[in-house]
């Protein structure tokens, strides 16, 4: 037992001497190519089992004969050892210039393409990690190019609403100030139905400008659906009366959703303008709310005829207007972009699609 002991301690000093050395030229080649580093911890390992075989045969007193038979066959070993090392470390160290270079040409091109050569299980991993995100960016840049087309769009737009009505108003104003407007109310009236109009465009904008800056600011709380669609009917009744459109809701289930009552009311208001305003007159709008597996799910149907199916990924875009018109009902084509960002704010989504004589939207919001 004694000698057991003794072996293992000449082998464990010897192999922590080689350690050690091994430990401190690693340290000096850390900043080196990987070849280096898996060079040395092969002579580390060679190297230490070497010390301590000679260690044990110095202190077993072998003969100069089996001592050089030792020592030959460590040293091949060895020799083997680091041959292989520096084939897997220059295999390895070429893997990681082709992902190099990979990655280089993704940030001058931001296009990510993936070496051809197979690699390790860590580069392919960060291999398949940048694909990813060259995927992701590429869906980002395509989103961001979209917003900005959509954005310039809505500045000329805008910019044309506004345009008219205060061409309008400085007219009116005029002929008021030089005495030339023959029916006086009927030009105040004009005035203060243009300046309605602006005012609404303007608050749309606000809120759409908030929605964009994630500073929309929510009060939930529990609110029957039934409740939550009827004060949107009674507040879009008297214009579906005035263009002849007939709203219609007879599918309406009393279920709770835990949502802000103010912002919902202008998600169903914009919904129910935008369904009256396409509906010709003798036409229909027709409002439904059930529950539903993944929530509660309230829809708008209306009369317009139906969107052209290439519009229909568009109709939640800022500034779609669904026409080229750009007189009143048109709008500034904020009220759908408005809906989705509130919907969304409440971790819910808004959907439109075809059905028979137009198109019907849905808004699916968490049950409470």
């Amino acid at each position: 037992m004694t000698d057991t002991l003794l072996i293992a301690l000449f082998a464990f000093l010897g192999a922590a001497a080689a350690g050690l050395l091994g430990a401190l030229a690693l340290r000096l080649v850390r900043h080196r190519s990987l070849v280096f580093s898996l060079t040395v911890v092969a002579a580390v390992a060679v190297t230490a089992m070497l010390a301590g075989t000679l260690a044990v045969a110095w202190a077993m007193f072998l003969s100069r004969h089996d001592l050089t038979v030792v020592t030959t066959v460590v040293a091949m070993a060895a020799v083997v050892s680091l041959v292989t090392a520096m084939l897997l470390g220059r295999w390895v160290a070429a893997s990681s210039r082709d992902l190099t270079l990979a990655a280089r040409s993704f940030g001058e091109d931001g296009t990510f393409a993936a070496p051809e050569a197979p690699a390790t299980a860590e580069l392919a991993a960060l291999t398949r990690e940048l694909a990813a995100t060259s995927a992701k960016l590429d869906t980002s840049r395509e989103r961001e190019r979209a917003l900005e087309t959509s954005r310039r769009e809505l500045v000329a737009w805008i910019s044309h609403d506004l345009r008219t009505p205060l061409a309008g108003l400085r007219a009116m104003s005029e002929a008021l100030e030089d005495g030339m407007a023959v029916d006086t109310q009927r030009y105040l009236r004009q005035i203060r139905t243009e300046v309605e109009r602006m005012s609404d465009m303007v608050g749309d904008l606000f809120e759409l400008s908030r929605i964009h800056a994630g500073s929309l600011v929510l009060a939930p709380t529990r609110i029957s659906v039934y409740d939550l669609v009827g004060d949107a009917l009674a507040g879009a009744d008297p214009l579906a009366r005035a263009l002849g459109v007939r709203l219609v809701s007879d599918r309406i289930e009393a279920v709770p959703v835990e949502v802000d009552g103010k912002e919902m009311s202008r998600v169903l208001g914009n919904l129910l303008i935008n369904a009256i305003r396409r509906t010709p007159a003798d036409g229909t709008v027709a409002v439904a709310a059930h529950r539903a597996d993944e929530g509660v799910v309230l829809s708008v149907t209306d009369g317009c005829g139906g969107i052209p199916e290439e519009d229909l990924s568009r109709v939640f875009d800022t500034g779609w207007r669904g026409t080229h018109a750009r007189t009143p009902p048109a709008g500034a084509g904020l009220g759908l972009a408005i809906v989705r960002g509130i919907v969304e704010a409440h971790a819910g989504r808004a959907e439109v699609r075809n059905v028979s004589g137009g198109c019907c939207f849905e808004v699916t919001l968490p049950a409470a």
